[in-house]
């Protein structure tokens, strides 16, 4: 039987961030084998996954990048239990190595991420670390990735629990006016808009609202005769909230997004759209 030093223990623990106990515990079933201690604390990792697999996992991050000419942008969410371990920098690295996982090899569903190989481990190697590392139930929630002929601009709000993806119709645009999206990007962040403009409003959703609306004029009193006058006032004020070049630019009042685009498009000649956007909030 091999002698289990605090010194081979706390070696242990430098490599895999467990627990002093639980490297000890390793260590005498690998009988003091550095490697195959390592394995067992993995394999632990995913018995321990198994045992929480009840337990809440609400906290977490999550991660955007794009490829350098922004034609490719790939997202993950992984969740954790507690903030602290959200906040982790080994956590944080985690995430950020598997969106540049994905946005490498594109991978469609989590079997075939499981399964790439990093270096010399897989994906799914260096998860069950992380599970080894934390005393939490830890799960890759989701993950995509688009392609555009346009552009992809991203933002992620402070703590990594917000992002935003924008496509525009435009290519390679300068650095002037990829700061310009990203303005846009953190309109989106900040106003959540439900739409880009008033024309992908549903007939549903644009009658809902105005059942809503004239139920509640109803109840406050107001003269039937003027309701369909208030209604569509306040299906104005909805677009104006709810389509994205609509709002009011955050970072200037005197314009809405509908300008910034019309800036943006004199600025490089050709007119610039919004094709499509995301919004992710973490537990979505």
């Amino acid at each position: 039987m091999a002698q289990i030093t605090a010194q081979l223990v706390q070696e242990l623990r430098t490599k895999t961030g467990a627990g002093m106990g639980d490297c000890k515990q390793a260590l005498v079933e690998a009988n003091g084998d550095m490697q195959s201690a390592i394995e067992i604390l993995r394999k632990k990792g995913i018995d321990t996954a198994a045992k929480r697999s009840d337990r809440a996992s609400n906290e977490g991050i999550i991660s955007i990048k794009a490829t350098d000419d922004g034609k490719t942008i790939s997202m993950v969410e992984v969740n954790c239990e507690t903030d602290f371990v959200a906040r982790n920098q080994e956590f944080v690295n985690f995430s950020n190595l598997l969106v540049d996982v994905i946005l490498q090899n594109q991978p469609k569903t989590s079997d075939e991420l499981m399964k790439i190989k990093v270096n010399n481990d897989t994906v799914e190697g260096l998860f069950n670390e992380i599970l080894a590392k934390f005393n939490e139930k830890i799960q890759i929630k989701r993950f995509e990735t688009l392609k555009t002929d346009g552009y992809f601009s991203n933002y992620v709000h402070a703590g990594s629990k917000l992002a935003v993806l924008l496509e525009i119709n435009i290519s390679n645009p300068d650095d002037e006016t990829k700061v310009k999206i990203r303005d846009i990007a953190m309109q989106i962040a900040a106003m959540n808009p439900l739409f880009i403009d008033r024309k992908d409003v549903s007939e549903d959703i644009i009658n809902k609202e105005k059942e809503i609306y004239r139920e509640v004029l109803l109840k406050e009193g107001k003269n039937p005769n003027f309701l369909d006058r208030i209604i569509e006032g306040k299906l104005e004020k909805f677009y104006q909230e709810k389509c994205l070049v609509e709002q009011v630019f955050v970072k200037d009042s005197t314009k809405t997004i509908s300008d910034v685009l019309n800036d943006i498009s004199k600025y490089i000649g050709k007119e610039v759209k919004v094709l499509m956007f995301k919004r992710y909030t973490l537990g979505d």
